[in-house]
């Protein structure tokens, strides 16, 4: 898969950013530069607001690769453009087959793939359980996975849809990390359990850092 944007991705990109994200308080993009430029990549953010998927692919020069709840897809107008975008359907709370088929074969052709850790929304208090889809991934594909701490999102678009302000979003920009160097259990349960607790504690330490008071499931 070419490292490049493509020109439709990065006018949307533009558009959202300037129209919607700039009059709603900014954004502002930290360690950027830690997303590899080519090569396979998970990027894995907080997630507590629907805002979340369009801060982190404006905050990066990269285009990425996401998937999105399929009732998305069938939305007149929104199902096209997400399409266009590089999206593709998952069926949430069920085994998907099809969605992790198309993000292995993403994964494989050197695509940067924005997925969420969570698999929902949390409240902006706790993280929630990291999926264990994630680590799957990781593990056979080889790819790199970038954890992402997220501050502000849930202030302009709440997930209450409670009042909402302008407020400046942060989105951070991790190390990235393979599977391997984080999961070395006695067995592949603890091995994965290592990869999520790693995924967690490093997605929480970037959004803290930066005035988040997220923190780590007791």
């Amino acid at each position: 898969m070419s490292s490049r944007n493509s020109t439709w991705y990065v006018f949307c990109r533009w558009l959202v950013k300037v129209l919607y994200i700039g009059t709603h308080g900014g954004l502002r993009s930290i360690n950027e530069e830690n997303l590899p430029r080519t090569g396979a990549v998970i990027v894995a953010p907080l997630h507590i607001s629907h805002l979340d998927p369009p801060a982190v692919g404006c905050g990066t020069r990269r285009q990425l690769q996401f998937m999105s709840k399929g009732e998305l897809f069938k939305v007149p107008i929104l199902g096209p453009l997400l399409r266009s975008l590089g999206a593709f359907p998952v069926r949430r709370g069920e085994g998907d087959t099809e969605a992790v088929r198309k993000s292995m074969q993403l994964l494989e052709q050197g695509a940067a793939l924005l997925i969420f850790p969570e698999g929902t929304r949390g409240d902006g208090i706790t993280m929630g359980p990291v999926n264990r889809g994630i680590a799957m991934l990781a593990k056979r594909t080889g790819a790199l996975v970038l954890p992402v701490g997220v501050v502000g999102t849930d202030i302009v678009m709440p997930r209450d849809k409670g009042k909402r302000r302008r407020h400046l979003m942060t989105v951070i920009y991790g190390k990235p990390f393979s599977y391997e160097d984080v999961g070395k259990g006695a067995n592949e349960k603890e091995t994965r359990e290592l990869f999520a607790k790693h995924l967690a504690a490093e997605i929480v330490r970037l959004s803290r850092e930066h005035g988040s008071t997220i923190s780590l499931p007791e």
